[in-house]
């Protein structure tokens, strides 16, 4: 009699494109078969009742900072502490961005010495490049990273003189892009109408925190949005825009893919849970991050255009800064970290966002089916034969209350203390391994693996044929 190394029995399993009663079966940390709910429970040597609970895909995180420097600011955490609060949360893999830290680092080294420090994650670990300025090495650098599996680069169109890559950087990168078969991330918000309305701000004393969301107003994301499509569309790149904030920027995106070009959007679970008010809150400074929050009416209607499948992917953008270092110039936005803590409260937050109006498979897609689908990461996102065996057992029900206080992402506070969400994961199983279950946190040492990302269309094409959840290519 053959004995499998994990079963999960009697659970439903849910995937993005439907669901069934099976017992899933775990051998070298890929699933090996489903097998009916209805037949006996396959010999294993753990085996974990789900009976009443949903058994979904880990999720994948295609937007996460790992010991980001900003200026003077240092986020807290490292590889071992964010993937740590990463499986905690649910989320399996993390893709973290290789940025160069200044004009002396290249995008290559910046990527480079992020995967060295990966080494030392719990959970699997892919990378996004960045370009900041072009020069004639850059098409080579971005074929050594193509040649790595690092298939995506990312480019802001703000912050000035640190971050910010001017119009022809970005065209010329979408071009090599093109040709490397890969994927242009864009933060889009109009660096011309930030500064100038920041400067405004300024002069009359309004540059406080509590200022932060009049200061970035939606109209310049939109506009970047719509620039940057057009780009893409000159170019033929395909194109991922990061924490849309505003309905009007998705449906820029919405109106794009219409026309034929492949445009992606991602939100955030803050944007989808938190408005401009909390700025006249006793704690403004939680909530410091770029696009900032945007008002109760903006936030109401970007949920319409999630629940309408119009957003593609969930991420957290967590970046772990504290409340001493948000607190240190709360009087001029200019000068503080902005950024988010979020990799582990992703799941609730947003499974509880999505409870009216959407669907658990609608959850599992922009949680990790399409975050691994449009990143091209082989092996995540679903429960089928030949699938990595990352796995989150949860009761839909259960409720809890955020304590800041008790996450582990290496910070002092949570966005989102004291709201009472559901889709707290009770098992996680990362790679064949039960990480998380109710004897708490199983910590594996640093195994997590660097994911070699595939070419986006030769992925998309690939993944044509997963059936019902049975059939599946082993990419």
């Amino acid at each position: 009699m053959t004995i499998h190394d994990l079963v999960i029995a009697h659970g439903t399993v849910v995937n993005s494109f439907g669901r069934q009663a099976a017992h899933v079966v775990v051998d070298g940390g890929r699933v090996t078969q489903l097998v009916d709910a209805a037949e006996p429970v396959p010999a294993a040597t753990r085996t974990i009742d789900a009976s009443g609970q949903l058994v979904i895909p880990g999720g994948v995180d295609g937007h996460c900072h790992v010991a980001q420097v900003t200026g003077r600011y240092r986020t807290l955490d490292d590889y071992r502490t964010t993937s740590t609060a990463a499986l905690w949360g649910g989320t399996t893999t993390i893709i973290d961005f290789g940025i160069p830290r200044d004009a002396q680092e290249s995008p290559l080294d910046a990527v480079l010495n992020k995967k060295r420090l990966a080494e030392e994650s719990r959970c699997d670990v892919a990378l996004h490049g960045s370009v900041v300025t072009w020069d004639e090495t850059v098409p080579w650098q971005l074929e050594q990273l193509a040649a790595e599996g690092v298939r995506s680069v990312k480019m802001y169109t703000t912050n000035r003189g640190s971050t910010m890559a001017d119009g022809d950087t970005i065209l010329k990168v979408m071009r090599e892009m093109v040709r490397l078969d890969g994927l242009t991330y864009i933060h889009a918000e109009h660096d011309p109408i930030i500064a100038d309305c920041t400067e405004q701000h300024a002069a009359d004393g309004r540059i406080g925190i509590e200022h932060l969301h009049s200061t970035r107003p939606e109209l310049a994301e939109e506009i970047s949005v719509k620039e940057t499509l057009a780009m893409a569309a000159y170019t033929g790149a395909p194109v991922y825009f990061v924490h849309q904030s505003t309905p009007g920027a998705v449906d820029l995106v919405t109106e794009a893919r219409v026309r034929g070009q492949e445009a992606y959007s991602e939100t955030c679970p803050h944007y989808l849970t938190l408005d401009d008010t909390v700025y006249g809150s006793a704690f403004p400074e939680w909530y410091a991050c770029c696009p900032p929050m945007r008002s109760p009416e903006t936030v109401a209607a970007l949920k319409e255009r999630l629940a309408a499948g119009a957003i593609h992917t969930v991420s957290s953008d967590h970046s772990c800064y504290d409340l001493s270092q948000k607190r240190e110039r709360t009087d001029d936005i200019r000068s503080m970290p902005h950024g988010l803590p979020g990799v582990e409260t992703r799941m609730p937050v947003t499974f509880t966002a999505m409870a009216a109006g959407s669907t658990v498979e609608d959850f599992v897609e922009v949680f990790s089916a399409g975050p691994a689908r449009i990143n091209a990461v082989p092996g995540k996102g679903t429960i089928a034969p030949g699938f990595d065996a990352d796995l989150v057992v949860f009761d839909p029900a259960e409720k809890r209350e955020v304590d800041g206080g008790a996450l582990h992402m290496g910070t002092d506070f949570s966005p989102f203390e004291g709201k009472t969400l559901s889709g707290w994961p009770a098992v996680v199983v990362s790679a064949g391994r039960v990480v998380v279950d109710d004897g708490g946190f199983h910590d594996p040492g640093p195994v997590g693996r660097f994911v070699r990302r595939n070419g986006f269309t030769a992925h998309r094409d690939a993944l044509s044929s997963v059936q019902d959840g049975v059939a599946a290519i082993s990419l």
